[in-house]
């Protein structure tokens, strides 16, 4: 267990480091059983951060520096992506850039399961990174592995959720619920390890 200053209580703002309103609410429902007081970069109007770093530790741990240091609040920053075996692990951290260079998800979907027919092995992965207004930081990961379906499907979840079929299931992650979803996601498993660490 970490020492005091790092737990996290009932009422406690957190800084949910995204501009991304997808996540935004994804976080706020894993945050409400610990009553923590969450508000995005977004709405307090933070600049985002260049994300320059080659792995998804790094670009979380430069977005919650980041607004924990603007905020003046303990931040909480998520980076993921999908890692497609076709591909060789693209688009991994360039994931949210990759739709916007294709023209948006439906495009980036299509071609990645337009490349994906002969393999369709993949992985989520997510990196969380706390950090606290002194400058310090705790980092924690998750990943879930699946595969690509050959088509999109359902109307839950964002970004490339409609194309991916976690392993044990037979529904992509737009089709199952966001509780259903969490507990075998990749946001889900690093989510876990961050509240067992810092909050009550």
């Amino acid at each position: 267990m970490l020492p005091e200053p790092w737990r996290l209580r009932t009422g406690q703002q957190l800084v949910i480091a995204t501009h991304n309103s997808g996540k935004l609410a994804e976080f706020a429902a894993l945050m409400v059983p610990y009553g923590l007081d969450c508000t995005s970069a977004a709405a307090l109007g933070l600049p985002e951060p260049v994300e320059d770093a080659p792995d998804f530790a790094g670009n979380a741990k430069i977005k919650a520096l980041a607004a924990a240091k603007y905020s003046g609040l303990p931040a909480l920053a998520d980076d993921s992506g999908l890692l497609v075996a076709a591909l060789h692990g693209a688009p991994g951290v360039r994931s949210s850039r990759y739709a916007n260079e294709a023209g948006g998800y439906p495009q980036a979907m299509a071609a990645i399961v337009a490349a994906s027919r002969t393999n369709d092995h993949a992985a989520f992965g997510c990196a969380l990174c706390l950090a606290m207004p002194s400058g310090e930081t705790a980092t924690y990961l998750g990943f879930c592995h699946g595969r690509i379906a050959p088509e999109p499907r359902g109307a839950g979840g964002f970004g490339y959720d409609a194309i991916f079929i976690p392993i044990g299931s037979n529904r992509r992650f737009a089709e199952m619920s966001e509780a259903e979803k969490s507990t075998v996601s990749h946001r889900g498993r690093a989510v876990r390890q961050f509240i067992a660490a810092h909050c009550c």
